[in-house]
C-alpha cells in the first residue's frame, strides 16, 4: 500500500463505509464458504493480487484445504474438487465477471437458481458486483498484497 494512489480511501471513507455494509448484509444471506468462493475467484479473474491474498487466507483460516484454494483458479477441470452447488456458483461469478453479449446465460443462472432461493440469488449476483468493485478499487489504487 505504499502507492500514493493507496491513499485514495483515505478521502473518500464514507464510500468504503457503505460498501462494507453492503459486505455484511450479504455475508448474512450467503453461506460463508460460498461467499468465500465468489470472492476468491472474482479476483483471480481480475487480477486483483491484494484481493487474492485477502481472500486466500480467508478461505484457508475457514479450513478450505490449500489444494481447492489453489484449484479455484481452475474450478472447471478440477473434477469433483467443488460441488454441485460450488460449481454453478462459480460459473455464475464467471459470467457476471467476464460481461459479454450474454451477460448471465439463463442456463448458469438456473443451475444455480436450483440450489440457492430467489433471496439468495439475488445476494450472489450482489456480492460479484460488489467483489468486482472492490477489485477495481484495489487496482485502480495501487493496492499489493503485504510481503509476509
Amino acid at each position: 500500500m505504499g502507492s500514493p494512489r493507496a491513499q485514495m480511501a483515505h478521502h473518500l471513507p464514507e464510500a468504503y463505509t457503505e460498501l462494507a455494509r453492503l459486505g455484511a448484509v450479504l455475508d448474512g444471506v450467503l453461506d460463508d464458504g460460498l461467499h468465500t468462493l465468489v470472492k476468491l475467484r472474482a479476483s483471480v479473474l481480475n487480477g486483483c493480487a491484494f484481493c487474492v491474498d485477502l481472500h486466500t487466507r480467508e478461505a484457508l483460516e475457514a479450513g478450505t484445504s490449500p489444494q481447492r484454494v489453489a484449484l479455484v483458479a481452475a474450478w472447471r477441470e478440477a473434477g469433483g474438487h467443488f460441488t454441485e452447488v460450488e460449481r454453478a456458483v462459480l460459473a455464475v461469478v464467471d459470467a457476471l465477471t467476464r460481461l459479454d453479449g450474454d451477460g448471465l446465460p439463463d442456463e448458469v443462472h438456473d443451475a444455480a437458481a436450483a440450489h440457492l432461493s430467489e433471496r439468495e440469488m439475488v445476494a450472489l449476483v450482489t456480492a460479484v458486483g460488489l467483489v468486482n468493485l472492490y477489485n477495481r478499487l484495489g487496482i485502480g489504487t495501487g493496492m499489493t498484497p503485504p510481503v509476509r
